[in-house]
C-alpha cells in the first residue's frame, strides 16, 4: 500500500491549485491554520473558500489574496470582533475583490451532509422568514411530494479539496478525530480530495468513545504538524490561544501592519514549526 503520509508543503503542492474550492474546516478547536499558512506561502489565487465559521485564517488567506470567493454562515474572530482583512477585500477591494455567498449554519451543515451521501442538494424549513433567499440565487424552494409543503433547497458542497486538522493519525495514514468534530467528517467525505494535518503520527490508533475515524482511503495526504491548529486549541494536546485572537484584532486592523506581520512570521518562514518560533508562540 502506498502510503499517504508526506509533509505539508508536498500536500498542498500537490493537491491545491489556482482557482480551485477549497474547504479548510474545524469547529472551535482543530481549525488547520498551519495549512492555510501553507497555501499562503505557496501563492495559490483565485480559490473559492468555503467555511461554515471563517475566522483568522481565512481572514489571513483573504489579506494575502488568496481568495475570489467566500461561502460561509457566520465569519468573526472569536471572542473578539470583525475580520478585519475580510471586510477590507468585501468594502474596499483589497487586495482584489471578494464575493461572498451567505448561508445558515444549518444548511451549511446539510449541503456537506448532501455532499457527503452522493446527493445533489439538501432540503431544510430554515429561511422561513429569511431574507437571505433574496440575496443568494443557490437558495432555492421545493415542494415536499408528501406534504405539500414548500421547503427550502440548497445544492450539495463537493470542494475540489477539505482540509482538517486532527488529533492522531497512524502509520497507515488513518486519522482520529475528538472533541467537537464539528463537520469535518461529512467535508472529508464530500471532497474530491482530503488532507489531515494531525498533532502527532502513533503506530497505533486507541479511539475514545464517540471519537471518528477516517479510515485511510478517504485522504489524499496526512501530513504530522505539532500545533497546526494554533491559535484554535486542540483538544488533549493545547488550549486556544486568547491572547494572540485579542492581538490580531491589532495587527490586522491596519493593511501595513498585517502586510508586515505576514511577511515576518508567515512568508518569510519555511514550515510551521518556524512560524510558531519565530512568532514567539514557542
Amino acid at each position: 500500500m502506498t502510503s499517504n503520509i508526506m509533509s505539508l508543503s508536498d500536500a498542498i503542492r500537490r493537491f491545491v491549485k489556482d482557482g480551485q474550492s477549497l474547504a479548510l474546516e474545524g469547529f472551535t478547536h482543530l481549525i488547520p491554520t498551519a495549512a492555510g499558512h501553507e497555501i499562503i506561502r505557496q501563492k495559490r489565487r483565485e480559490l473559492t473558500l468555503i467555511r461554515m465559521t471563517p475566522d483568522i485564517v481565512y481572514d489571513q488567506m483573504i489579506g494575502m489574496g488568496c481568495a475570489k470567493h467566500l461561502v460561509f454562515s457566520w465569519g468573526g474572530n472569536p471572542g473578539v470582533g470583525s475580520l478585519h482583512r475580510f471586510r477590507d477585500a468585501i468594502q474596499n477591494g483589497w487586495p482584489n475583490a471578494v464575493t461572498i455567498a451567505e448561508h445558515s449554519h444549518a444548511d451549511m451543515a446539510g449541503r456537506y451532509q448532501a455532499g457527503a451521501s452522493g446527493l445533489p442538494f439538501s432540503v431544510l424549513r430554515g429561511y422561513v422568514g429569511s431574507d437571505l433567499p433574496k440575496h443568494n440565487p443557490d437558495i432555492k424552494s421545493i415542494t415536499c411530494p408528501f406534504t405539500g409543503e414548500v421547503l427550502a433547497a440548497t445544492p450539495a458542497i463537493n470542494p475540489d479539496v477539505t482540509v482538517i486538522h486532527a488529533q492522531k493519525a497512524d502509520r497507515k495514514g488513518n486519522v482520529l478525530v475528538h472533541g467537537i468534530t464539528g463537520i469535518q467528517k461529512e467535508a472529508v467525505l464530500a471532497a474530491k480530495v482530503a488532507i489531515a494535518t494531525v498533532e502527532e503520527i502513533v503506530d497505533n490508533l486507541e479511539a475514545p468513545m464517540n471519537a471518528c475515524v477516517l479510515p485511510h482511503w478517504t485522504l489524499a495526504a496526512v501530513c504530522e504538524v505539532p500545533m497546526g491548529a494554533h491559535p484554535s486549541y486542540a483538544h488533549g494536546y493545547y488550549e486556544r490561544d486568547n491572547a494572540f485572537c485579542r492581538e490580531w484584532e491589532v495587527i490586522s486592523r491596519e493593511r501595513e501592519r498585517f502586510v508586515e506581520w505576514m511577511k515576518a512570521n508567515v512568508m518569510s518562514t519555511p514550515n510551521h514549526a518556524q512560524f510558531l518560533t519565530y512568532a514567539g508562540i514557542r
